[in-house]
């Protein structure tokens, strides 16, 4: 095997990924060969520049007999541990297929999808809501492999960090709103679900393909009640949302169509959602922020006007 093969790791990409600390730069400084590994291993032939996101390297690939694919290099992370285990269970339905998986360092070989045509790039935002909300049923109504993290636990922690937490925040409002989705996060934690969430569903994690029109991708698996999975749908566009002129009506018109294409119990979404906002909370305040993020407080005022 030619184990003297590297990539072309873009230099925006190097640099922006070395700044979260001294693993992510050895990380970034090994991935030239990294990638040339796996490219020799696999047998897979360059097909185009490589695209990255936040976290992760994507090489466009042709394998051995022409199919094209994608090489997927990230970091391993506690949430992104489970992405081949999540994926096996899918099978492909609905979600992108995994053709390969190294486990010690986290490679990925997937199929390619059309990375230029989104969900995003679908104009009209109530047919874009209705195909995510679609996608959402499929992924979810699987049940979650045993050794995926859980909800419950995830869950047992947000609480646990809440009294530490909330004197960071500036505004009183906002440290009753975090205890409030805390209470509201306390009330269901007995019952966390078992489905298989894929955590990060919205418009930009969703790609056209040739196998079906729309594939999710990205995932982040976890075993627990797919009312956790509705916040990244709802805070889609946030613009047009705001442009509305009436946030409330727009948010919980996104929720209504989620729960009912997912066939959700509404009290207890709307509870799993104000919890999504309180791990969100509590990761700014982590961050060293002193306020939530103004979408993030829109979003749960609306649901508690529906929990009234």
């Amino acid at each position: 095997m030619n184990t003297s093969t590297h990539i072309d790791v873009p230099d925006l990409f190097a640099a922006s990924y070395a700044a979260n600390g001294a693993e992510a730069r050895a990380w970034i400084t090994d991935l030239p060969r990294l990638g040339g590994e796996f490219l020799d291993r696999w047998g897979l032939r360059p097909d185009g520049p490589a695209a990255y996101g936040m976290a992760s390297l994507i090489l466009p690939v042709l394998q051995a007999d022409g199919t094209p694919a994608v090489l997927k290099l990230q970091q391993l992370r506690e949430e992104t541990a489970g992405t081949a285990t999540g994926l096996r269970a899918w099978k492909g339905n609905g979600i992108v297929r995994l053709l390969d998986y190294d486990e010690k360092s986290g490679t990925q070989l997937l199929e390619r999808l059309d990375a230029t045509r989104p969900l995003s790039s679908v104009a009209d935002d109530d047919a874009a809501m209705q195909i995510l909300a679609e996608l959402m049923a499929r992924l979810t109504s699987l049940p979650a492999p045993s050794d995926l993290r859980r909800l419950s636990d995830i869950a047992a922690a947000m609480l646990d960090q809440v009294p530490q937490a909330v004197p960071a925040l500036r505004d009183p409002d906002e440290q009753r709103l975090v205890r409030t989705c805390a209470s509201a996060v306390a009330e269901l934690v007995g019952e966390p679900g078992d489905r298989l969430l894929h955590w990060d569903l919205h418009y930009d994690n969703v790609l056209a393909g040739e196998r079906e029109h729309w594939l999710a991708i990205d995932p982040e698996p976890l075993a627990g009640d797919p009312g956790f999975e509705l916040l990244p749908a709802l805070d889609n566009r946030w613009e047009e949302v705001e442009a509305t002129g009436d946030v409330a009506r727009a948010v919980l018109r996104r929720f209504d169509l989620l729960t009912e294409t997912l066939g959700l119990d509404r009290g207890r979404a709307v509870g799993w959602t104000l919890g999504r906002v309180l791990q969100n909370a509590l990761w700014d305040i982590e961050d060293g922020k002193t306020t939530l993020e103004s979408a993030q407080v829109a979003i749960a005022m609306a649901l508690l006007l529906r929990r009234e």
